[in-house]
């Protein structure tokens, strides 16, 4: 179970570039990203925690931030050229 944490953590830490991404634009903020990108960093850390217990710390912090930055990487290509 503390795997499935972690793997979710990642993907939560993927969402909160997003939404700061998504959330700031030319014309202005669009406050519905800027509390999706909250939400994602309040839930990635969370679940890390929750992992953490059963996962040694070095572990799970490098699978968390492994699946964080190709994830962004990946979305950022994808989704924003």
């Amino acid at each position: 179970m503390a795997w499935i944490y972690l793997v979710l953590a990642g993907i939560c830490e993927i969402g909160w570039p997003v939404g700061l991404k998504l959330g700031w634009t030319d014309e202005g903020a669009r406050p519905w990203w800027i509390v999706f990108a909250i939400v994602s960093m309040t839930a990635s850390g969370a679940l890390l925690l929750w992992a953490q217990r059963f996962i040694p710390m070095g572990t799970a912090y490098a699978v968390w931030t492994g699946i964080g930055a190709v994830g962004a990487f990946t979305v950022g290509i994808l989704a924003f050229g």
